[in-house]
């Protein structure tokens, strides 16, 4: 793949990328945060395989397929259906409000620019280069887990954080051991499958997955 076709592509993956976990932020509705973190799984998967591409690397292609499978739709499935079994369709109100997590989003991004300028600096290329775009979710999802009060959207959140890690280990390392990324994504699995069976207690034993609303239960 030439340059003047991988740098618009890997563009506009990292670009959908950003923009998905920017997104959770904005909205309340849970089905739809799980829609975007699927949509973003999808973007993972992409940027992987524009990678690949540019490299010649039929495992890079391999694993931007695993990627995007696992977090595009095994993840999501999993997360909707714990959300069918709550019943619960929107997030309470979470501790800061739309308008100001979107101001606090772009003060994150203009953080993962400055934190990421010696790596960058270092080895100029179009994918490090867009190595800000990753740490900016990274901080996003932090965000989301610490803001959010639904057992839910902390998940989400979670998996945002791992999300640009993920990204961040493609776009610095040309891509991380297929074991390493295989061993990776089945911990993240196990860890979701656990959260829904908590999330599932939960609302079996107190009505809801509110957490500040359970941290006021007492003996």
């Amino acid at each position: 793949m030439t340059d003047s076709v991988y740098v618009p592509l890997l563009d506009l993956a990292c670009g959908a990328f950003l923009l998905t976990g920017v997104l959770v932020l904005w909205r309340r509705d849970l089905a739809a945060i799980v829609r975007l973190f699927a949509v973003q799984g999808a973007d993972l998967g992409a940027l992987v395989i524009v990678l690949g591409l540019h490299k010649g690397s039929a495992e890079l292609m391999i694993a931007g397929v695993a990627v995007g499978g696992l977090r595009a739709g095994l993840l999501p499935c999993l997360m909707r259906r714990a959300l069918m079994a709550g019943g619960e369709g929107r997030e309470t109100k979470p501790l800061v409000n739309v308008a100001g997590s979107l101001l606090v989003a772009a003060v994150l991004a203009m953080v993962a620019y400055a934190v990421s300028q010696p790596l960058v600096r270092l080895t100029p290329t179009p994918a490090t280069q867009a190595v800000p775009v990753a740490l900016t979710v990274l901080l996003v999802g932090f965000f989301v887990l610490v803001t959010r009060r639904r057992a839910l959207s902390q998940v989400v959140g979670f998996l945002l954080m791992d999300n640009a890690i993920t990204a961040t280990a493609f776009l610095t390392t040309s891509g991380v051991p297929m074991v390493v990324e295989l061993g990776v994504s089945l911990d993240i699995l196990l860890a979701v499958l656990v959260l829904q069976v908590l999330t599932t207690r939960m609302r079996a034993a107190f009505g809801g997955t509110d957490l500040d609303e359970l941290r006021e239960l007492r003996d």
